[in-house]
C-alpha cells in the first residue's frame, strides 16, 4: 500500500509511522511525502510494534496520519488506492498558477508598497494562519477563501502543459490576471474579485471578463455582498476582440453593477491605477475606498490626457485619492495602507445587510462616548455661532460607532454610519463649523446619495438639522444648487426607512425640507430648546420686511433698538415652543434625554412600512 502524509519527519520518525500504519492496516506500507516521489520508509505487518524509542513527534505524526485525514489515500475504504501521477501533475499546475505573473513584476510590487494579489487575499480572508493559496487548492471551507473559480482561465495560451514546447516565461497569464470566488469575511459570506497586477498590469481580457461577469451574475442569485479588490490598467488594447463591445463583454460589467445596485452591497477597494473602463467599477460600487500613495482612477491615463488636451499632469494629480476625496466625491474613504483598507471595510460592512431583503445586523449596545447631559452646553445660544456637530453626535450614538463617509467633500453636511443601542443608523447632519452649515451643491449631492443608499439597505435615518438653508449666489447657481438641492429633497421624500428629524438649532428656508422636516413623512420631528424654524433668520427677515421703516429712523441708537425689538418679536414666531404649541413638531426634548428618546423611537418604528405611489420610477436622479 502506498500512503502519503502531510508531515515532515526525520528518517526515524518516518520509519516509526510506517511500522505503525502497517500494523494498523495489516499490509505492507510504503510511505511518501504529500508532494514528491521520494520513498520515506517501508514496513510490513510483522514489524508492527512502534519502537520504544519513537519520539513524541512521531507519535503525533502517526495520530495525524491515521486519525484526521493526514494520509492522502483510500485505505479507509480498504482498496489501497491513492493519488496518481495525473493528479500530481494537476497539483503542480495549480501551484504554478498560484505564483502569478512573471517574477520580475512580483519583485516590483514591494517597491510600490503593495502586496502580491494572493498575499492580499490572505490579508482579507485568512484568519487562521493558512495561506489563501493552500485554502483555494484544498477547498477548505472553514473560513477564509471557500473556493475560487476559473484558475485555469487562458491556461492553454501560456502554460507549457497547454502548448507544444516551452511557454514564454515573460508572458505568463495565470487565471488571466483576475481572481474570482467566494470567501468568508468578518463572519459574512461574500463574492470577491481581485486583479493580479503582475499579469499585464491587471488588465482585462476575454477570459477574465467572463469570470468577472459570472461572479456578478451569481451575486444576483445568492443575494450576498460583493468585494471588488481593483488594481487594473483597463482593457488589453491589443486583445480587445471578443470582450469589448460584445453583449457579454466589459460593457456588461456596468449593466450588472446597475442590476446589483441596491440589491446587494458592492464595496470597491483601489490598490493601483484604475484607468478608463476599470475606473467605472469603483464609481458604480456603493462604497469606494482608495489607498493613499498607491491608488488612482481616471477616465484616461496621463499620457492620453496629454495627447488629447496637451495637459502635462501626473496620475496622482489627475485622479489620486485627494482629488476624489475633496473634489469629485468619488472616494468614500481613504486608507493609509493595505491593512487600514481592510479595517475600514470590516467596519463598513458591519452596518449593512447581505441584501435588500434583510435587516442590517445589530450589535450589543454601548453608552455614548460622552455624556448626553452636555448636549445643551455644546449648542450655542447664538444662532450664528459655529460649533462642531460631532460634539452632539458623540453624545447621542454608541461609543466608537461613528464611520464618516466623504468627510472632505461637501463638509457642510456630515454623512456617517453609527449605532444607537446597537442598531445601525445613517446620520445626515449639518455641520455649523463649516460655512455656518449652509447647504452647498456638493454637500447636497453627497447627502442625496447617502440617503438613497441607506434607504436601499434598510438603514434608518437620523437627521440633525442646524442650517441657514441652501447657499445663495451666482457661483452656486453655476454649480447647480437648484439641481443638487432637488436631488437631496427627492431622496428624503422617497426614503421609506424610519426617519427621525431633530431640529438642533436653526432650520431656515428649504433646509428644513431637505432635512426631513414635518412635510417629509418622518416618524418624528423633535426639537431641542435651542431650535428655530423659519423662512429665513431674524436678521435677514427684518432687513427684508422693515428696511424702509428702519432707514427712516435718523438716530442710530434708536434704529438699533428698534431692530432688536423687531428681531425678538420675529424670533417669538419661529421659536421651537411656538412650533410645538402649534403641533408643527412632535415634541420638545430636554437635550440630556435626546439619546433615550431616539433609542425608544427607532425601536418602536423599526418595523414601519411605507408605500410609494405605483409607478415605474421617478425621473429625478
Amino acid at each position: 500500500m502506498e500512503l502519503r502524509v502531510n508531515t515532515a519527519a526525520t528518517d526515524q520518525e518516518a520509519q516509526a509511522i510506517a511500522k505503525a500504519l502497517a500494523s494498523h492496516f495489516g499490509e505492507e506500507v510504503e510511505l511518501y511525502p504529500k508532494r514528491g516521489d521520494e520513498l520515506l520508509a517501508t514496513a510490513t505487518p510483522d514489524e508492527s510494534a512502534i519502537p520504544a524509542d519513537a519520539s513524541e513527534a512521531a507519535a503525533e505524526a502517526l495520530e495525524a496520519a491515521t486519525g484526521d485525514g493526514g494520509t492522502e489515500n483510500a485505505a479507509s475504504s480498504g482498496d489501497g488506492l491513492g493519488p496518481t501521477d495525473r493528479e500530481e501533475r494537476l497539483r503542480e499546475e495549480i501551484e504554478d498558477i498560484l505564483e502569478g505573473g512573471p517574477e520580475k513584476y512580483r519583485e516590483r510590487l514591494s517597491e510600490q508598497g503593495k502586496l502580491f494579489v494572493r498575499d492580499r487575499l490572505d490579508l482579507w480572508f485568512n484568519d487562521e494562519g493558512t495561506s489563501s493559496s493552500r485554502r483555494t487548492q484544498s477547498g477548505d471551507g472553514e473560513g477564509g477563501i471557500k473556493f475560487e473559480d476559473g484558475k485555469f482561465a487562458n491556461f492553454d495560451e501560456w502554460h507549457p502543459s497547454g502548448q507544444e514546447g516551452e511557454a514564454d516565461s515573460g508572458d505568463r497569464l495565470p487565471a488571466d490576471g483576475l481572481i474570482t470566488g467566494a470567501a468568508e469575511f468578518e463572519g459574512r459570506d461574500v463574492h470577491f474579485m481581485a486583479n493580479d497586477f503582475t499579469v499585464k498590469a491587471g488588465s482585462m481580457a476575454e477570459k477574465g471578463v467572463e469570470k468577472f461577469l459570472r461572479m456578478q451574475q451569481r451575486a444576483l442569485k445568492t443575494g450576498r455582498p460583493v468585494l471588488y479588490l481593483m488594481d487594473s490598467s483597463g482593457g488589453r488594447i491589443d486583445q480587445q476582440t471578443g470582450f469589448f463591445a460584445n453583449r457579454e463583454g466589459i460593457g456588461k460589467y456596468y449593466y450588472n453593477h446597475s442590476m446589483l445596485s441596491g440589491r446587494v452591497p458592492q464595496i470597491c477597494v483601489l490598490y493601483g491605477p484604475c484607468i478608463a473602463g476599470a475606473a467605472y467599477t469603483p464609481v458604480f460600487a456603493d462604497f469606494t475606498v482608495m489607498v493613499r500613495d498607491m491608488s488612482a482612477m481616471a477616465i484616461a491615463s496621463p499620457r492620453m490626457v496629454e495627447m488629447v488636451t496637451g495637459e502635462d499632469i501626473d496620475l496622482d494629480e489627475l485622479g489620486g485619492p485627494d482629488v476624489h476625496a475633496r473634489h469629485s466625491g468619488s472616494a468614500d474613504l481613504i486608507a493609509e495602507d493595505e491593512e487600514h483598507a481592510r479595517e475600514l471595510v470590516a467596519k463598513l460592512i458591519g452596518y449593512l445587510p447581505d441584501n435588500a431583503d434583510e435587516k442590517p445586523p445589530r450589535t450589543e449596545g454601548a453608552e455614548p462616548a460622552r455624556s448626553p447631559a452636555g448636549i445643551d452646553s455644546v449648542v450655542p445660544q447664538e444662532p450664528n455661532r459655529g460649533y462642531d456637530m460631532f460634539d452632539v453626535i458623540e453624545r447621542v450614538v454608541d461609543a466608537d460607532s461613528v464611520l464618516e463617509l466623504r468627510p472632505e467633500y461637501g463638509p457642510e453636511i456630515i454623512t456617517a454610519f453609527a449605532r444607537i443601542d446597537g442598531r445601525p443608523v445613517g446620520i445626515v447632519a449639518n455641520q455649523p463649523k463649516q460655512r455656518a452649515g449652509a447647504i452647498f451643491p456638493d454637500a447636497a449631492e453627497k447627502a442625496a446619495q447617502f440617503i438613497w443608499t441607506c434607504d436601499a439597505y434598510d438603514v434608518p435615518l437620523l437627521y440633525l438639522c442646524d442650517t441657514p438653508g441652501f447657499m445663495a449666489g451666482s457661483q452656486v447657481e453655476k454649480d447647480g444648487i437648484l439641481e443638487q438641492g432637488k436631488r437631496m429633497i427627492y431622496a428624503t421624500s422617497s426614503a421609506t426607512v424610519p426617519k427621525q428629524s431633530v431640529v438642533v438649532r436653526k432650520a431656515y428656508g428649504a433646509g428644513i425640507y431637505a432635512m426631513s422636516g414635518p412635510a417629509y413623512d418622518p416618524e418624528s420631528v423633535l426639537g431641542l430648546p435651542s431650535g428655530e424654524i423659519a423662512i429665513m433668520g431674524p436678521e435677514a427677515a427684518i432687513n427684508a420686511v422693515y428696511a424702509n421703516k428702519l432707514a427712516a429712523i435718523d438716530d442710530p441708537e434708536e434704529r438699533a433698538a428698534k431692530e432688536r425689538e423687531l428681531r425678538e418679536e420675529y424670533r417669538e414666531d419661529i421659536d421651537v415652543h411656538r412650533m410645538a404649541s402649534e403641533v408643527v413638531i412632535d415634541e420638545i426634548v430636554p437635550p440630556s434625554e435626546l439619546r433615550d428618546e431616539l433609542e425608544a423611537r427607532f425601536a418602536f418604528y423599526e418595523t414601519v412600512e411605507k408605500d410609494l405611489p405605483d409607478k415605474k420610477h421617478g425621473t429625478i436622479l
